[in-house]
């Protein structure tokens, strides 16, 4: 799609260009149709209303541009859209104090579990772009064990904890019928990380159980009260989640003031499964971004729709998605560069979430 938009670049002239993009920046601005007079009026393209009009003409009859009635002016297309997120506009930075809201939310949400940041991160995106937003939480089941650790709570409990390192933390407090010493605890840590760690929740099958078995041969009665309890918790993890946040803004636009459009809009964003699909993982360039205007999009509900959605990380590794869900006639700029900024204040606090949850927390053996 981006290297047809490269060759259709060369293409168009550079005055046809101009005209596309001062049509579009005006009917995001306006949600007014656009005519040759207010292009010629509002904006310095140094040609006369006449010509402006021919070129619109061009422009239409190529699919840039739509003509709802003979005489209005025209609007942009779903092609139009494409051509110009793709080359035409330039991402703006956005006001200081915004950037500052957002760091500000994400630091002070990072004192809690991964989920809970995520959250917030909705939260704030719906705030700032005024329009539905939607998170895919980390796939738990997906992440990588990166610690698992056994303390002593007293003489009959000892609490198990694992980490991973998409920033979960699991606790789980089991009874024992045996006091275990300091030195026993260690042995087994020792085995529970050499054996789990590294590995994927769904990895660890009955041949990780059998060898943990094997390993704490010496420990019968420790391994009996031990593995059942943490194959249980590991294998209840539910699948990732997803959040969505301010789905009533999208009722505020005029294609949703039908109400049979808004109904399926609506019904959309309360069917978890659907929403999943909206916002699965995308496949993303290198600004890390995934856009779908309007007929590219395939459920029937957001045809009418711009999706732009984005991946958070950790160390590289993608670990969900964020996005959000408005009309075509959206700001793009504005929307791309808070998504931006969100992403980036994301991943940043996720890893120092983890990191400080699983350095500090749990270094207590």
């Amino acid at each position: 799609m981006v290297s047809a938009n490269k060759e259709v670049v060369n293409v168009l002239s550079e005055r046809k260009l101009k005209i596309l993009e001062a049509i579009i920046k005006d009917y995001i601005e306006t949600g007014e149709p656009v005519g040759s007079r207010t292009l010629a009026k509002k904006y310095n393209i140094g040609i006369s209303s006449a010509t402006i009009r021919n070129e619109m003409a061009d422009l239409e009859e190529m699919g840039y541009l739509e003509h709802l009635h003979s005489s209005s002016g025209r609007i942009p297309s779903d092609k139009g859209y494409r051509l110009y997120v793709d080359k035409l506009m330039s991402i703006q930075r956005l006001p200081v104090e915004e950037e500052m809201m957002i760091k500000n939310r994400m630091l002070s949400s990072a004192i809690y579990e991964v989920d809970r940041l995520v959250k917030e991160a909705t939260i704030v995106l719906s705030k700032i772009t005024k329009l539905a937003t939607i998170v895919k939480a980390p796939s738990v089941r997906k992440s990588f064990i990166k610690r698992v650790q056994i303390l002593q709570i007293d003489e009959q409990n000892v609490l198990m904890v694992f980490v991973t390192d998409s920033g979960l933390i699991r606790n789980n407090v089991i009874s024992v019928t045996d006091y275990i010493d300091e030195k026993i605890i260690e042995k087994i840590n020792r085995i529970l990380n050499l054996r789990l760690v590294g590995l994927t929740i769904d990895d660890i099958d009955l041949e990780v159980i059998n060898n943990l078995q094997n390993d704490l041969v010496d420990y019968e009665e420790i391994f009996k009260a031990l593995i059942p309890a943490l194959y249980k918790s590991l294998k209840s993890i539910e699948p990732s989640k997803v959040y969505t946040e301010g789905y009533s803004n999208i009722l505020d636009y005029p294609q949703f003031q039908d109400v049979d459009r808004a109904k399926d809009f609506l019904n959309l964003l309360s069917d978890e499964e659907s929403l999943k699909e909206l916002i699965k993982s995308p496949e993303v360039g290198d600004n890390n971004l995934s856009i779908t205007i309007g007929t590219e999009n395939y459920i029937e509900s957001v045809k009418e729709c711009t999706i732009i959605t984005a991946n958070y990380k950790i160390g590289g590794r993608d670990l969900g998605s964020i996005g959000v869900v408005g009309p075509r006639r959206m700001n793009y700029e504005k929307v791309i560069a808070t998504l931006n900024e969100i992403v980036n204040e994301l991943n940043i606090n996720i890893k120092t979430s983890y990191n400080r949850e699983s350095s500090d927390d749990y270094d207590n053996e």
